[in-house]
């Protein structure tokens, strides 16, 4: 079974700060993810100067007064900065990735020959970005957040007819909403997703906690994505519902443990680990009473008690009627060559 790819996104969460951005690096890396990722744009060509911040941003920047442009472009870091961001990635041997919200930014990153090109949830209909990231050739990660069966079909047309290969295209399942609520996850439409188009799959997680990244690799999902932050108290609109580094590296552990308990053959057969146990957990029969020699053994001087290494009480028959060699006290384990042969 091949490793479930960790993409740790810290996204605008380093607040327009290169050193804190670095610092999401460090975190990233010492929890074990394979990619830490970021967002690469240029505020102009992406935010309305009037268009309004969502709810849960206004929510989470306590500002209901600035503009969601005015509260992005805080978040802004520029081209030079993921540059040496690359090259800090390379010596801490962690992948990077960053998502292009225009075509400059995804000329740019192209650039950096990242492993990845990922599309946002809100870029799903961006017709215009979807065919330049296509053209790029390169694998692509898709979030479809928002989005039902037909868009998704619409993308992966337009992806395919530009130049991606559908086998290097991995969609994503997700909900857009921060945090998501559980009941709206939906998470048996990451598996839809596979079954009706035919693609990797994997999952962009916004919920609070780790339990449904987990799941989701244990219902077959090759990507994991998911927010983090170095501290959840910090200004900015993703911080709240993003992991902090210890729930990070726990999440991690709990896939790579998750992965280790689904792979296997599916026969099932006692493992090697438990071999050892089977003679310990099981019973074998043993006399209730003591008994005489030439006696007859019926049902009531027989208990199955442990150990198992003795006759199996799933051969009762064969001992019942069956006369005593010589003279056993109660509890005795039975063997076979504690009877009298017919």
């Amino acid at each position: 079974m091949n490793k479930t790819i960790i993409i740790a996104e810290a996204g605008v969460n380093h607040n327009g700060s290169f050193d804190l951005a670095k610092k999401l690096v460090d975190s990233a890396a010492s929890s074990g993810a394979d990619y830490v990722k970021f967002q690469t744009f240029k505020t102009e060509l992406n935010i309305s100067k009037t268009a309004q911040k969502a709810k849960y941003q206004i929510l989470n920047t306590n500002n209901n007064v600035e503009t969601q442009f005015e509260m992005v472009k805080k978040l802004e870091l520029s081209f030079d900065d993921f540059v040496k961001l690359k090259s800090y990635c390379d010596k801490l041997n962690i992948g990077f990735l960053s998502t292009g919200f225009d075509l400059k930014s995804v000329d740019f990153l192209d650039s950096l020959e990242m492993d990845f090109f990922k599309i946002p949830s809100g870029d799903i209909t961006n017709k215009p970005l979807l065919k330049h990231i296509a053209s790029k050739k390169r694998p692509i990660i898709l979030s479809t957040g928002m989005a039902n069966m037909n868009e998704i079909k619409m993308v992966l047309d337009i992806l395919i007819t530009n130049g991606c290969e559908k086998k290097k295209i991995t969609v994503l399942h997700c909900n857009t909403e921060y945090p998501s609520p559980f009941q709206d996850v939906n998470l048996k439409a990451m598996n839809s997703i596979q079954e009706f188009f035919g693609v990797n799959i994997g999952y962009s997680d916004h919920t609070l906690g780790i339990e449904v990244p987990i799941a989701a690799v244990a219902l077959g999902a090759r990507v994991i994505e998911k927010h983090f932050t170095l501290d959840k108290n910090l200004p900015g609109p993703d911080h709240k519902c993003s992991l902090d580094p210890d729930e990070l590296k726990s999440m991690v552990l709990s896939i790579r443990n998750t992965e280790a308990a689904i792979s296997g053959t599916g026969v099932k057969e006692p493992s090697k680990s438990e071999m050892k146990n089977i003679d310990i957990a099981r019973k074998s029969l043993h006399l209730k009473n003591d008994l005489q020699q030439g006696e007859i053994l019926s049902v009531k001087d027989l208990i199955s008690l442990r150990p198992g290494n003795g006759i199996s009480p799933m051969q009762i028959e064969k001992v019942i009627g069956k006369k005593l060699k010589t003279n056993l006290k109660a509890f005795t384990k039975l063997s076979f060559s504690d009877l009298v042969r017919n």
